[in-house]
C-alpha cells in the first residue's frame, strides 16, 4: 500500500517538515553557552588579578550526555527530506549540530579548540589587522561613573520585553537573574543576567537592543515559522546575529568607544588563543593595549572557556560582512524573520517568496525609528570601522 504524499506549507512534504521538527527540537534542548561557560568566574578572578593564579574552571554536569545527543542525531534520517533547498539548509544544521555536541564531548581536552575552529572559524588575518587598527585608532575610554547593576537593567529588560508583549501577548521571552551566570546573554527564549552585571548607563539601552530587540525578537519570530529551525538557528546564524545584534547598537547611537574597542580584543584574543598564548600571556597582552584588568580578565575567559572558543570573533567578522551587505544595497528586513547566517539570506529570501515562510510577529523597537535606520546607513558608507563612532552618541 502506498503512502499518501501529504504536502503542507508552501508545498512542502510532511516528511520534509518532521525533519526540520526533530532538528529543531533536540537543538532546543541544547545548553551550549551555557554549558562551556564557567560557574566560576567570579570566584576566579580576584586570585587571578591579585596574585596571577591561573584559573581552574569549574563547569555544569551536562543534563544528557553528548554522546547521547550523537546519537539521537544520528537517527534523524535527512533523505526524508525532498525539497532541495530546505535539505540543503537542514543538511548544514545537522552538521553543525554534530560539531556542537562533539565539543561537549571534548570539554576541557586538547580536541575542543580544532572543532572551535571547524565551526566557528579561526582568525583571518583581515580580520586581525582590522582588530589591531580599532585598538590602535580608538583611545582608552575613562571608566563610567554612572552604572546599572543587574537588578536595575533586569528591570529595564522586563519593560523592553513588555513593548513587545503590548504587540503579541502570547509571546514567551523572559528575563532572569541567575547565580551562575557571569555578564548577560540569551539562551533560548531566556535573557539571563548574572548577579554580578554592572553596565555603563549610556550602554544600556544598546545592550537592550543587542540582546531583547535583536536575539530575542528573532527567536520570537523564527519560532513562530513553519520551519522550526528558524526559531533555534539555521547552521551558522551566530555570526550574522551578533553582527545584526551590534548592528543594532549602533542604530541605537549605543556604540561607544569601550564597545568597539572590547570586539576588537575578543578577536585579538581568539588569535592569541589560536596560536598558543597562555591564560596570562593573553590577559597580558590586552593589558598592554591599554585594557582594564579586570575586563581583560572577562574577555581572555570568554575565548579560552572549555578549552579555547573561537566564537567571539564572530562579532566584529558578523558586523563587517552586513555593513558591506547594506554598503552594497542590501535590505537587512529580511533578517528579522529568525535566526540564520547572511550567506543564507538568498535561500531563506526564496522560501519567503515561495510563501513557505511568514511575515515577523514583531519588529525590532530600533527598526521603527528613521533616524536609526539612518545611523546604519552612515555606519556602511564608512571607510574605516574605527568611524563607526562618528555616528554614536
Amino acid at each position: 500500500m502506498q503512502t499518501e504524499d501529504v504536502r503542507l506549507t508552501g508545498g512542502l512534504s510532511v516528511e520534509s517538515l518532521g525533519v526540520d521538527y526533530a532538528l529543531a527540537q533536540l537543538a532546543a534542548s541544547l545548553r551550549f553557552l551555557l554549558d562551556i561557560t564557567p560557574l566560576n568566574t567570579e570566584d576566579c578572578r580576584k586570585p587571578f588579578l591579585t596574585d596571577g593564579t591561573e584559573p581552574e574552571f569549574i563547569y555544569r554536569d551536562f543534563e544528557t550526555d553528548p554522546a547521547v545527543l550523537i546519537a539521537v542525531l544520528d537517527d534523524i534520517d535527512l533523505t526524508r527530506i525532498d525539497d532541495p533547498l530546505l535539505a540543503q539548509l537542514l543538511r548544514r544544521k545537522h552538521r553543525e549540530l554534530n560539531l556542537q555536541f562533539q565539543m561537549l564531548d571534548a570539554r576541557e581536552t586538547e580536541d575542543f579548540l580544532p572543532l572551535s575552529i571547524e565551526l566557528y572559524g579561526g582568525v583571518e588575518p583581515t580580520l586581525r589587522q582590522q582588530a589591531e587598527a580599532i585598538i590602535e585608532e580608538v583611545p582608552p575610554p575613562q571608566r563610567a561613573t554612572d552604572r546599572v547593576g543587574a537588578e536595575a537593567f533586569l528591570g529595564l529588560a522586563e519593560l523592553e520585553i513588555e513593548h513587545y508583549r503590548s504587540i503579541d501577548p502570547d509571546i514567551e521571552i523572559h528575563a532572569e537573574i541567575r547565580p551562575d551566570v557571569s555578564g548577560v546573554m540569551v539562551t533560548g527564549n531566556t535573557l539571563l543576567i548574572g548577579p554580578e552585571t554592572s553596565v555603563d548607563s549610556v550602554r544600556a539601552n544598546a545592550l537592550l537592543q543587542h540582546e531583547v530587540g535583536t536575539h530575542l525578537v528573532t527567536q520570537v519570530n523564527g519560532a513562530q515559522q513553519p520551519l522550526k529551525t528558524m526559531g533555534v538557528g539555521l547552521a551558522g546564524y551566530d555570526e550574522s546575529q551578533e553582527g545584526l545584534a551590534v548592528l543594532a547598537e549602533i542604530a541605537c547611537g549605543g556604540l561607544t568607544a569601550g564597545r568597539l574597542r572590547q570586539l576588537a580584543a575578543r578577536v585579538v584574543t581568539a588569535h592569541d588563543r589560536t596560536n598558543g598564548a597562555s591564560f596570562t600571556e593573553a590577559h597580558r597582552h590586552l593589558l598592554d593595549l591599554g585594557f582594564p584588568a579586570s575586563g581583560a580578565f572577562t574577555t581572555v575567559m570568554r575565548v579560552y572557556r572549555g578549552g579555547g572558543l573561537t566564537k567571539d570573533a564572530i562579532y566584529l567578522r558578523g558586523l563587517i560582512d552586513l555593513l558591506d551587505h547594506v554598503a552594497g544595497g542590501g535590505s537587512v528586513e529580511l533578517m528579522f524573520l529568525g535566526k540564520f547566517s547572511l550567506e543564507d539570506l538568498p535561500l531563506v529570501t526564496d522560501l519567503h517568496d515561495r510563501g513557505i515562510l511568514t511575515p515577523a510577529v514583531l519588529r525590532p523597537r530600533y527598526a521603527e525609528d528613521a533616524e536609526n535606520l539612518h545611523r546604519i546607513t552612515e555606519a556602511a558608507n564608512r571607510r574605516n570601522l574605527h568611524d563607526l563612532l562618528e555616528g554614536a552618541r
